[in-house]
């Protein structure tokens, strides 16, 4: 998500960050399980995945180029959902975010239960499924980040904070350490997701689905910031 340098709003209290901190790993540690495990491709970070398919088309690699455009597909489909159902909420005047936290447990569940019927090893076609899936739920999430959290804190691509936390540097403002620590959560997640998948292969994707669930039973649906109604 991108914003401007000036002025960010921050997640209003230390239980709020501890959430955004969560579910930022769960997100690193979903994209080193699908990069190691489902195709080589990422399920957050698009920018990424648009560089795989014009690799795979350079270097004639259609497996490659199949997965990246799975990827692609379920990442958009869940943005495009997630964003909807939040409009729909909005005009209600009622929360959304509990729901499409729910929802994206329910997708890592499937997930993880699709992963455990082979032992941590799925064939090509169960793979897809499952790629596709984790993909949909963080386009989900990116999408409730978006319609309910602060201004410019994202928990599932981290372009944008990183260029904001640069720009702070180089203009000599106070840092803003909560958004470090959502940047340094994505190598952390990543790492936990690796460590996983290399000892503890068959429960690997049971670790997103753990942060997630630990995110829901602290925020009861409620992420965002003073001044901004959670919708």
């Amino acid at each position: 998500m991108e914003t401007s340098a000036s002025s960010p709003a921050r997640p209003e209290s230390p239980r709020s960050r501890a959430q955004f901190l969560m579910l930022t790993l769960a997100t690193g540690a979903l994209n080193a399980i699908s990069f190691l495990a489902l195709g080589g491709v990422f399920v957050s970070v698009m920018t990424a995945n648009l560089a795989l398919v014009g690799i795979a088309i350079g270097g004639s690699d259609p497996d490659l180029a199949g997965n990246s455009l799975v990827a692609l597909a379920g990442y958009i489909a869940g943005v495009l959902a997630g964003a909807r159902y939040c409009e729909r909420c909005e005009r209600a005047n009622r929360s959304g975010v509990r729901t499409l936290l729910v929802g994206e447990l329910l997708l890592l569940c499937g997930v993880l239960a699709g992963w455990l019927t082979v032992d941590g090893s799925p064939p090509a076609p169960l793979r897809t499924v499952l790629l596709g899936a984790a993909a949909l739920a963080m386009g989900c999430q990116s999408a409730t980040i978006r319609a309910a959290g602060p201004p410019g804190i994202s928990t599932t691509y981290m372009t944008g904070l990183l260029t904001t936390l640069l720009t702070d540097v180089l203009a000599r403002r106070r840092p803003d350490w909560s958004r470090v620590a959502l940047l340094a959560a994505i190598p952390g997640g990543a790492a936990l997701g690796s460590l996983a998948v290399g000892t503890a292969r068959t429960a690997a994707p049971l670790l997103p689905v753990v942060l997630l669930a630990v995110v829901l039973v602290l925020s009861a649906g409620r992420l965002g910031a003073p001044g901004r109604r959670d919708h």
